[in-house]
């Protein structure tokens, strides 16, 4: 029987896997900037930097999401702990590292575009244009709340195997699209932290008076999206157990055609 890879295995493989998410998604960003000019984007190249995250994102579960999860978001992490499928003594260790890894991932895009990244503000997640913090708050709970269910419904041992991957990859492209011009859509609060800090380590201009509303929109959008997909997945379980316990109690669907 094969051995499950170590905690700290694990802790190695989200490193990695932050760092990764963040130098291709985030790097995206100022890439985007240095190539095609000033922001806002256009649609299309907002959809580019949106595939870059989620193709970056596919590849990663499929590469580590066997040895850690491919969890790479701190506030994914909180929320699988906090709805019993994570133990909570595994959730300082998986959020240092995710920590970490963003910073490093960070540090790497200024190592392959130079100083013209941080120039270009990095691809730091801030406010849009007119947008303040009870907008930039919804915009990233409820972005994050589509990742996060995402991610419970594909990781449920019900769900079609196989496609997690694609599914969690698609919700990040999906969410980012609609989300970004608000915030930059960072849903995700490693890679909200570590291109800020490299930033400012690096002379750029961060705005930290934002990042407490990223944060507790972030955490608090994964941990409602766990708890609704419990919510739901646990009464559909407790009616089918409770049909095989009293089969005279199930309701017959109507035939397709004979409905009026």
């Amino acid at each position: 029987m094969e051995e499950e890879p170590s905690y700290v295995q694990k802790l190695l493989a989200e490193v990695l896997g932050t760092a990764m998410l963040v130098f291709v998604g985030v790097g995206s960003v100022p890439a985007t900037l240095i190539v095609g000019g000033q922001a806002p984007f256009t649609m299309a190249q907002l959809g580019m930097i949106s595939f870059a995250f989620a193709m970056v994102v596919v590849a990663l579960i499929y590469a580590i999401g066997h040895i850690s999860g491919c969890q790479i978001n701190p506030a994914v992490t909180v929320a699988l702990a906090a709805t019993g499928k994570l133990p909570w003594r595994q959730v300082p260790g998986y959020v240092a590292a995710q920590a970490g890894g963003a910073v490093l991932g960070a540090a790497a895009i200024i190592a392959v575009l130079g100083g013209k990244a941080v120039d270009v503000g990095l691809g730091v997640a801030a406010y849009g244009n007119g947008v303040g913090a009870g907008r930039a708050f919804a915009a990233e709970a409820i972005g994050t709340f589509i990742l996060a269910f995402v991610v419970f419904g594909a990781i449920d041992k019900r769900a079609s195997g196989g496609f997690a991957g694609l599914a969690i990859g698609m919700a990040v492209f999906a969410a980012i699209i609609p989300v970004a011009p608000a915030t930059g859509a960072s849903i995700n609060p490693a890679r909200t932290i570590g291109p800020m800090l490299v930033e400012q380590i690096a002379g750029g201009t961060v705005h930290w008076q934002q990042l407490p509303v990223y944060l507790i929109a972030e955490f608090v959008g994964a941990a409602a999206a766990g708890f609704a997909y419990v919510a739901i997945s646990t009464a559909r379980a407790a009616a089918r157990t409770a049909a095989v316990a009293n089969p005279s109690t199930v309701v017959r669907a109507t035939p397709e055609g004979a409905r009026s």
